[in-house]
């Protein structure tokens, strides 16, 4: 019944916790999955169903029942990424599912308005789009997972950016919808880390994890965030 939001740079692993969040989100309760449905809403083209295949080896659940559990489109547009939204609704009310994932959120918005003067005009949309998304996942009790891109950012200061300059694209907007926002950044060799910057009920801490063979160790990852 939140958005959860996790930003970072190109490599870090953003499309893959969305898929194995995706797979996870199938699993039985008691093995931590909420024994749902997926949408996944695709604004970059990079979901892959063999990926998901193999994610679903790793925890023992059949491929291909896991792609038919996952209902998929692809956002051309800002415009096509609401409509993608609106049309989830009839699904959602049969109470199947569990997890919206959006990947990326901005994506569309960075390229349908370019510069200072449609700023103002992209905001009031993705305002528009993250109001939506807040209200299905509190009417249909889904889980909403964003990925979201970064932008550099020379002269922020250290609270609003990270340690490389770097902040999530989408401004205060964006930072308002979601309840809890995740960093993810490389570390040394092939080292990631995950940084808990926002959350209600949580302080903020790190976690390091690996991306083996294109997957990610997501569990741990979540443990050690929430429990420390």
């Amino acid at each position: 019944m939140s958005i959860t939001e996790v930003f970072g740079e190109f490599r870090t692993g953003k499309s893959q916790l969305s898929m194995t969040a995706s797979v996870i989100c199938q699993l039985p309760k008691d093995q931590g999955g909420a024994e749902g449905k997926v949408a996944y809403i695709d604004t970059e083209g990079t979901f892959r169903p063999e990926r998901i295949k193999q994610i679903s080896e790793r925890f023992g659940v059949d491929g291909d029942a896991a792609c038919e559990n996952i209902i998929y489109g692809r956002a051309l547009n800002s415009e096509h990424q609401m409509e993608l939204l609106n049309g989830l609704c009839q699904n959602f009310a049969t109470g199947e599912y569990r997890l919206l994932v959006v990947d990326s959120i901005m994506a569309c918005f960075r390229v349908d308005f370019c510069g200072r003067g449609e700023l103002s005009e992209r905001q009031q949309k993705l305002g528009q789009m993250l109001a939506k998304l807040s209200h299905m996942a509190e009417e249909f009790n889904v889980a909403v997972f964003l990925t979201n891109q970064v932008q550099s950012d020379p002269g922020a200061s250290a609270l609003f950016a990270s340690a490389d300059g770097r902040k999530p694209v989408g401004g205060h907007v964006l930072a308002h919808a979601s309840a809890t926002r995740i960093l993810l950044r490389k570390g040394r060799g092939e080292e990631r880390v995950a940084k808990l910057q926002d959350s209600p009920d949580c302080p903020e801490r790190e976690a390091t994890y690996i991306i083996s063979n294109g997957l990610v160790s997501f569990l741990p990852v979540v443990d050690a965030l929430l429990t420390g």
